[in-house]
């Protein structure tokens, strides 16, 4: 049955129709998080309607409080950052991550950001195979050359 429907579809649409929409590559489902800087519901309006108007975006949350704004749906994070930057407003990409180890120190402080968060940093220093424990030493009190600030 397959065949005799490619077989119609080809001659009515023609060979090349057929070949174009089965070749086009599909856009994964994405969530995208991005901080706005909005202070009235004149701006949270005009970037609602900029992300909720685009192809493919299925939702649009925002929480002015945070200045967070999460689209999902079939889009590219490149693409809705670039709408929203067109809104005239302040965007980029959502910088922070959830802070909830305490005993280890914060990959980078920002002042701004949400309770529980810190601001998400790629490489801060990269360590070394063996430099950890070496690192952990540097101040210990049975390293005889550690650093002494007393």
């Amino acid at each position: 049955m397959g065949g005799t429907l490619r077989f119609l579809s080809d001659v009515l649409l023609g060979p090349g129709n057929n070949l174009r929409r089965h070749n086009k590559k599909r856009k994964q489902f994405n969530t995208v998080e991005l901080k706005v800087r909005m202070d009235c519901d004149g701006c949270e309006l005009k970037v609602r309607n900029a992300l909720a108007n685009m192809r493919g975006a299925q939702s649009v949350e925002i929480n002015r409080k945070q200045q967070k704004v999460t689209v999902k749906g079939f889009v590219e994070p490149q693409r809705v950052l670039r709408r929203a930057q067109s809104t005239g407003k302040r965007a980029e990409l959502w910088p922070y991550v959830p802070y909830t180890n305490p005993y280890m120190a914060p990959p980078a402080y920002d002042k701004r950001a949400p309770a529980g968060h810190v601001r998400k940093v790629d490489a801060v220093m990269p360590v070394i195979a063996g430099q950890e424990e070496r690192l952990a030493t540097l101040f210990s009190d049975d390293n005889p050359n550690a650093c002494s600030v007393m």
